[in-house]
């Protein structure tokens, strides 16, 4: 290994390698070719950690898996491989994710860094604030397309990763696509993957029909289903999507219950999966005929209907239209070619608009106008093996900097497709960018100001769509400020007779001041309440982390203009794919509206000493409060503190763990 080869590095930096502790959270394309580079490089103690299990489709980027490894665990399989490059190598591999409370600050201390590999927004967030609180280097990194992105996270030094607004997140896991989705957007991609496989380039990365390897799902998922379509021979002849599709003439009946009866029939067999799901409803092309009139009539005017949102029978009858214009534009090609989907193409924006819609209703998603669908539909980006490996390089790189505390070389790193000016396609920012002194995670005295309609807001939706989904808390309890009211208790069952009451029937008005506290990732913020009654076409609530912001229009003429601001609004518009690392924020409102969001999760040492007072008047959960955080190890774990958070259990039990790729 290079760090055993005299010459290879300095003296210096060939003993710190040597002496490091390294955890690598991810083992999927990045992780994998992280992995590969630290063994080589010299690295001797190493943990990983990864949730996720091998697919098929993961082969052809993440090199540390083959065929025979299908099913298994990212993180065990790539522990495994690695062991092959230099067998002496200390390597500990975790199948679990980092984000239950097995994992907290005293874990993160025990290494010298952490190198994120991860595509999970809550899963970044969380470590990001793990790493803070133990004052260990965080290497972030993340790749979308043929673009990738490095950077260091040191409190005090750069930006966190929650300092700025992120941009939405664009990957999705292959079984949520295919088996459970539950967003819109998962319907979306499932629909453009359907296109493709009927009328485009065909992928095997892009299968349409349930995912009978899911982990989840159970090792007999889908037998009674198998046996029922076995022929006299006991076997199941398969063929693919689009043969079966000409084989029929595209007729729309027959796709139609083919996609959305048969397969979702299918789905159902797969009873594990829907023990804690409602199960979806199969829908059958027979039913919809009785509603060919009346509400269900198209409507023509293409600015209407863009805007409207359609209902079962009017997607089902834009789906017929549109296979048929597809078929024939399709008989038109080459006999090799194929059609491309383009999001101002009409025919196959319907076609997806149609399928998408046709998957919500049937799993009891909220169904999205054309207009909607075609936003998101063109932010999916695929995964790029060279973008993967050119990042994973630069990630140890920078190891070898912090290792040394070079960090004023520790700019970060841009991947690009094309050269820059400087005829440059690495290209790393030129000078370090201080921390955000106003974010709500690293500041001294995390602070925001939450711009909502407390007549109408519920204590529920407050903590679901605003602590836990746009300000990223797993654990959440929160108290009114000088009253010692507690509003929201982390404690299971304590305040929920306060879930379904206004913010007004709690007190909580314009100008009251919230302290909301996460036991389990040592965090505390302040909370600011401005009462604000949304218009029709506004965001239920703003999340503002600049209290400037919020100056008069005369004094914000003359404000500094490089003060930072962070604005969430529940309606926000689809940005463009970027690095997962990229400065963005992104969320979800109370109404279903977009906002800014992130969930995370962490574990930490907070523990609450709760005194009853026998005050009649006082709502539900009032109590006063005293809390005790403490700071060493020796401490006792909290044990009266459940977190929010559940994972699948595994039926091992050694110590193996995974996170995402």
């Amino acid at each position: 290994m290079a760090a055993q080869i005299d010459g290879v590095f300095e003296t210096g930096l060939q003993k710190k390698i040597a002496e490091s502790k390294v955890l690598v959270i991810g083992a999927g394309g990045i992780g994998c070719e992280i992995l590969k580079n630290l063994v080589l490089s010299g690295f001797q103690d190493i943990e990983i950690i990864d949730l996720d299990t091998i697919d098929v489709s993961n082969l052809n980027r993440q090199f540390l898996f083959h065929k025979e490894h299908v099913g298994k665990s990212k993180a065990n399989v790539a522990r495994e491989s690695a062991l092959t490059f230099n067998p002496n190598a200390k390597i500990k591999a975790y199948h679990d994710s980092i984000t239950t409370n097995n994992y907290g600050v005293n874990f993160f201390q025990q290494f010298s860094l952490v190198l994120n590999a991860l595509d999970n927004r809550a899963a970044r967030n969380h470590v990001n604030r793990l790493c803070l609180n133990a004052g260990i280097p965080l290497i972030e990194s993340g790749t979308a397309g043929y673009n990738g992105q490095v950077e260091l996270i040191k409190r005090g030094l750069t930006p966190c990763y929650e300092c700025f607004p992120k941009p939405a997140q664009k990957s999705y896991p292959g079984c949520t696509i295919r088996n459970t989705p539950s967003e819109p957007i998962h319907c979306i991609v499932w629909a453009k993957h359907l296109f493709n496989q009927l009328f485009g380039e065909s992928n095997e990365d892009e299968d349409v029909s349930p995912d009978t390897a899911d982990p989840e799902a159970g090792a007999e998922a889908g037998n009674a289903a198998l046996e029922a379509d076995a022929n006299e021979k006991g076997n199941v002849d398969r063929v693919n999507t689009r043969t079966w599709a000409k084989q029929c003439d595209y007729d729309p009946e027959k796709i139609y219950n083919k996609l959305f009866y048969d397969d979702i029939n299918y789905l159902l067999s797969m009873s594990n999966l829907w023990k804690n799901r409602t199960p979806p409803n199969p829908s059958k092309w027979d039913t919809l005929q009785a509603d060919e009139d009346g509400e269900d009539a198209i409507v023509e005017d293409s600015v209407v209907r863009d805007q409207k949102v359609l209902s079962l029978g009017q997607s089902a009858k834009v789906f017929a239209q549109s296979i048929k214009s597809l078929k024939d534009a399709f008989a038109k090609l080459p006999e090799d070619d194929h059609l491309v989907w383009d999001k101002d193409d009409k025919d196959g924006m319907d076609f997806v608009a149609a399928c998408a819609n046709i998957r919500a209703q049937i799993f009891g998603i909220p169904r999205k106008s054309r207009f909607e669908i075609k936003s998101m539909a063109g932010n999916i980006i695929p995964a790029i093996a060279t973008t993967n490996a050119i990042t994973a390089g630069i990630v140890v790189m920078r190891a070898f900097q912090v290792l040394q505390e070079e960090y004023e070389k520790c700019n970060t790193v841009y991947v690009r497709l094309r050269v820059n000016g400087r005829n440059q396609f690495i290209v790393p920012e030129s000078e370090i960018i201080p921390p955000n002194p106003k974010c709500y995670v690293c500041a001294d005295k995390p602070q925001v100001l939450l711009k909502v309609d407390t007549q109408n807001l519920t204590v529920r939706e407050f903590r679901d769509e605003i602590l836990i989904k746009a300000l990223n808390m797993i654990s959440p309890d929160v108290t009114l400020d000088g009253t010692g009211t507690i509003v929201i208790s982390s404690e299971e069952g304590e305040t929920d007779c306060n879930n379904e009451k206004k913010l007004v029937e709690m007190k909580i008005v314009d100008g009251c001041i919230l302290k909301a506290d996460d036991f389990l990732q040592n965090y505390e913020l302040s909370i600011t309440i401005l009462h604000k009654e949304p218009g029709r076409e506004e965001a239920p609530f703003e999340i503002v982390a600049d209290p400037d912001t919020l100056k008069p229009k005369e004094e914000e003429q003359v404000a500094d203009s490089s003060s930072s601001t962070t604005a969430v609004g529940a309606a926000g518009a689809y940005d463009d794919a970027q690095p997962s690392t990229s400065k963005g924020l992104n969320g979800s409102s109370a109404n279903g509206s977009k906002a800014t969001v992130s969930e995370i999760e962490d574990d930490t040492d907070d523990l609450y000493i709760v005194e009853d007072d026998d005050h009649e008047d006082r709502p539900c959960g009032s109590k006063t409060v005293e809390k005790r955080k403490h700071t060493s190890d020796q401490d006792v774990e909290p044990t009266n503190k459940k977190a929010k958070v559940s994972h699948q259990q595994e039926d091992d039990d050694d110590d193996d763990l995974t996170i995402i790729e």
